[in-house]
């Protein structure tokens, strides 16, 4: 097995949820020790409190992965005997690094959102309120026929050759026939100088994000058996990557406000939620969802149709907003973000299994929700 390096773990997760998807000001990323030492327990949590580090420390894990970020606002100074910075202390005298993926993992294709439209129910889901988009390029190279492949999974394991959340590993190839001549100070892997040279080739087509750009032009260099590789960039106009806040989706039947609600406090292990409708035997269907504190973002659901918006944290003024436009809202808390936790430790999973890690990836056995219904 490969004992990993916490920086390659992280750079494995940046191209799942780029830190370039984050809301602008969000915190994400390393908040706390190094990641440049091996990584041999890794520990998923929603929260970073005094009694996670606590049982951080007893797992004797190396990395603490959470989803809201420790250091939010910058702390006035570090006395420890301010509880929260006593944590900090706490984290750095264990040598536990501790990374964050808030909004960035919120918007991921595949994160956040879309782990809980999955645990509603929901079907045939789609981004609820788009925040970015990202444009593609196309790479044509040209290699010898017998170092095809070793170029083309150099080019795949660099992120080239997905299409949209359901395919990986697409390329196209098409043989044919090279011609070249070195000349000067030419060192050629194939030929002699000054001497014409004709050979078969293939010529390789991926696509890729194009914040990818460098990773896949510095795997095409380090594979490609040529001093000088033959290759062309192209950007692609007809075909676009979109990330944003919040799922929306349809339920497999309609269902009742009043059952609905019965279900999500079921699928989140709450004791109680609140709603905000007219109407509480209303007939529901079609679904949105944003974890966290959305309430600002009930325009969009209602653009896209929703019968309902399900989201955290909502104020008083803006209930009454969601009332006078006809919507109804489900409040279960911003805790039900913690299908995080399941979430991480399901990826990290998956990827020490295809990698071949010597990682154990565990879950914060605690509930870090702050409210408690009497």
């Amino acid at each position: 097995m490969t004992i990993i390096q916490g920086t390659d773990l992280i750079k494995k997760f940046e191209t799942f949820a780029p830190l370039s998807l984050a809301e602008s000001g969000d915190p994400v990323g390393l908040h706390i020790g190094t990641l440049n030492k091996p990584i041999k327990r890794v520990m998923v949590t929603l929260d970073v409190r005094p009694e996670v580090v606590e049982e951080a420390i007893k797992a004797k894990v190396d990395l603490l992965f959470a989803h809201h970020p420790p250091i939010f606002r910058a702390a006035k100074n570090l006395i420890t005997d301010n509880p929260q910075n006593k944590m900090y202390a706490d984290l750095l005298k264990h040598d536990i690094a501790v990374y964050a993926a808030h909004t960035n993992l919120d918007v991921a294709t595949n994160g956040l959102n879309d782990w809980l439209g999955q645990a509603i129910g929901l079907e045939k889901t789609e981004i609820m309120h788009v925040t970015k988009t990202e444009s593609y390029k196309k790479l044509a190279v040209f290699v010898p026929q017998e170092n095809e492949v070793e170029v083309r999974e150099a080019l795949t394991k660099a992120g080239a050759g997905k299409l949209g959340p359901n395919y990986e590993n697409c390329s196209y190839t098409l043989d044919g026939i090279g011609r070249f001549t070195p000349i000067n100070q030419a060192e050629p892997a194939i030929g002699t100088v000054n001497q014409a040279e004709e050979l078969a080739e293939a010529k390789i087509e991926v696509v890729f994000p194009q914040r990818l750009t460098e990773s896949v032009e510095r795997a095409l260099f380090e594979s490609h058996p040529y001093e000088e590789p033959a290759y062309d960039l192209y950007t692609i106009e007809n075909f676009v990557d979109s990330y944003g806040l919040g799922r929306i989706g349809n339920l497999a039947e309609p269902i009742s406000v009043t059952t609905f609600t019965e279900k999500l406090k079921n699928i989140f292990k709450i004791e109680g939620l609140r709603v905000i409708t007219t109407n509480p035997n209303q007939l529901i269907q079609r679904v949105a969802v944003c974890g966290g504190s959305a309430e600002t973002y009930y325009s969009s659901a209602q653009k896209k149709g929703a019968d309902v918006y399900i989201t955290g944290d909502v104020s008083y003024h803006i209930a009454h907003d969601m009332l006078a436009n006809n919507l109804t809202v489900i409040d279960p808390g911003h805790h039900i973000e913690e299908i995080c936790k399941s979430g991480l430790e399901k990826l990290f999973k998956q990827w020490s299994t295809e990698n071949n890690w010597d990682i154990e990836i565990s879950q914060s056995q605690l509930n870090t929700d702050p409210f408690r219904f009497m």
